[in-house]
């Protein structure tokens, strides 16, 4: 024998403050009433008897629940959708139930990814009927999606910043070298009778100095780990000894 199966959708008004209701009432009767896309909704299943079933939070045990239809004390009623009918005896569905039960613990409970509507569409697969209407539980699916975006993003937000700083000290090596083959200039008194001139060396340490990379004290180079990069020659003994002796004369 076929039985109907319906879901209670109720407005979720159990915030404590008859502000915040009615906040959520306007939301709904725009969003669903208005525009179609969905709201802030709890739902529940009514199979056989007097009765519908649903989920929700509690520290201890089964958060499965059920009251009389359309009767939630916690939430406002709104409307009743025939969803299919089942073959499931009412032995079978308290099987369901049972099993239910032991799997949608009150701790598990979560917003966007194990809530009440989740609960329902779990019931309705294994009653083999169609789920709820997606606008029922849309918010839930659309914190998911925003949930996943996020994560994406800030991925691909931290891989774009790695890779500014490598060109970045690539491109500060560059033109660091460009620098150091610029002519002098007597900006200050030295002992070669100038200095070298590297503007574009203190741009690019003033750039580096904002992002949050720190180049070395040195104007002429900048702690980079490449592969291929050769270490400088040390200058020779022979060579010290000879600045040194010019100092000395």
């Amino acid at each position: 024998m076929l039985k109907e199966v319906v879901a209670h959708v109720y407005d979720v008004t159990n915030s404590g403050s008859e502000k915040a209701n009615n906040t959520i009432l306007h939301i709904n009767r725009f969003f669903k009433d208005g525009i179609g896309v969905g709201g802030i909704f709890h739902s529940a299943i009514q199979v056989y008897g007097d009765e519908e079933w649903s989920f929700g939070f509690c520290e201890y045990g089964s958060g499965v629940f059920s009251c009389p239809p359309c009767k939630n004390p916690m939430y406002t009623y709104r409307e009743s959708i025939v969803l299919g009918e089942t073959t499931c005896s009412i032995f079978t569905m308290n099987q369901i139930l049972r099993e239910l039960s032991r799997e949608w613990r009150g701790s598990s409970y979560d917003l966007l990814s194990r809530n009440c509507n989740h609960f329902c569409d779990a019931f309705c697969e294994m009653l083999d009927v169609p789920k709820l209407p997606a606008w029922v539980n849309r918010l839930a699916n659309a914190g998911d999606a925003a949930m996943e975006v996020a994560e994406i993003t800030a991925f691909k937000l931290q891989q774009a910043k790695v890779e500014i700083i490598n060109a970045s000290r690539v491109a500060y090596r560059f033109i660091s070298g460009v620098g150091s083959n610029a002519p002098t200039t007597s900006e200050g008194p030295s002992d070669s009778g100038g200095v070298v001139a590297r503007p574009q060396g203190t741009w690019f340490r003033n750039l580096f100095s904002n992002i949050g990379v720190k180049p070395s004290s040195s104007n002429s180079s900048f702690p980079v780990d490449f592969d291929d990069e050769e270490p400088e020659d040390e200058p020779s003994s022979s060579s010290s000894s000879s600045s040194s002796s010019s100092r000395e004369k």
